[in-house]
């Protein structure tokens, strides 16, 4: 294989914005692959199937965005335990006998985050929001909580899934309504999970002696909650950080080498943000 150019990419829609050309190609670079491309292509559900079969042998592998991190799932020929605890996968690997192998790196992306500043272990946490990013956030919890998770949400529904994926993951979510969400930042750990300017109104809650925002958006950054939790002195995990640590583990999964260059991916996200 080694004498083919390899190729990878990130599939979903939207996908102009997707910073993941610019991390995996930083790391490729810095690892003097230089016979290895990562490109974008804009996917929906009904064109996954289609793609993924017109694939070649020179695929290394794929990252997932939305709305396919479920839809890839009857594509492959296994998945993760990762993945399967959360029902979804951001991570195609090609093996060389031609197996698609699923998985899943926003949790393990989520710890690393975390325990790059210091965050080994909390007493309790909360989550805002209740999407796809939540359950991620609530598998990442089952490692690093050790006590209850109060999910704000908006819904009845969005309540009894939380739960439901508490009692998958092992989680004693409690469930909260949304228009309490200020009490979310009284946590010793809380994840912000919803779209942009969602958060917005409850910058003027922070506490005086905040703990640990964990803010999943990077784009604008910072948030008005993040700028915020900052003022105070409370330790702020970003999006990019996420961002970061989930590519990196995809990188080394597809190249085969270890370890991927932290650093620079990370500077060339940040430079990428910084000039759009």
């Amino acid at each position: 294989m080694a004498d083919i150019r390899r190729r990878a990419a990130v599939l979903g829609s939207p996908i102009a914005h997707s910073l993941s050309p610019v991390l995996h190609r930083a790391a490729y670079a810095e690892l003097g692959l230089g016979d290895w491309s990562y490109d974008r292509f804009e996917v929906d559900e009904a064109a996954l199937p289609g793609f993924v079969e017109g694939l070649d042998a020179s695929w290394a592998g794929l990252s997932l965005t939305m709305p396919l991190k479920r839809a890839v799932i009857p594509l492959l020929d296994e998945i993760s335990p990762t993945a399967a605890s959360v029902e979804a996968v951001n991570t195609v690997v090609f093996t060389e006998d031609g197996r698609r192998v699923g998985d899943n790196t926003d949790i393990p992306g989520m710890i690393a985050a975390l325990r790059e500043r210091g965050v080994e272990k909390v007493e309790s946490a909360a989550i805002l929001g209740a999407g796809a990013t939540a359950s991620s956030a609530l598998a990442a919890l089952a490692v690093i909580c050790a006590g209850p998770v109060t999910a704000y949400v908006r819904s009845k529904e969005r309540g009894d899934e939380m739960r439901g994926w508490g009692q998958r993951l092992g989680v004693d979510v409690r469930v909260a309504d949304w228009a309490d969400g200020a009490q979310a930042l009284e946590a010793p750990l809380a994840i912000a999970t919803t779209p942009a300017g969602t958060t917005d109104a409850l910058a003027t809650g922070v506490p005086e002696r905040p703990g640990i925002l964990f803010d999943v958006l990077y784009e604008p950054w910072p948030t008005p909650l993040a700028a915020a939790w900052s003022a105070r002195g409370g330790a702020v995990v970003g999006g990019l950080d996420l961002l970061v640590h989930q590519a990196l583990l995809q990188v080394e999964q597809m190249t085969g080498r270890s370890p991927a260059p932290l650093a620079a991916m990370r500077r060339a996200g940040e430079a990428a943000l910084a000039g759009r």
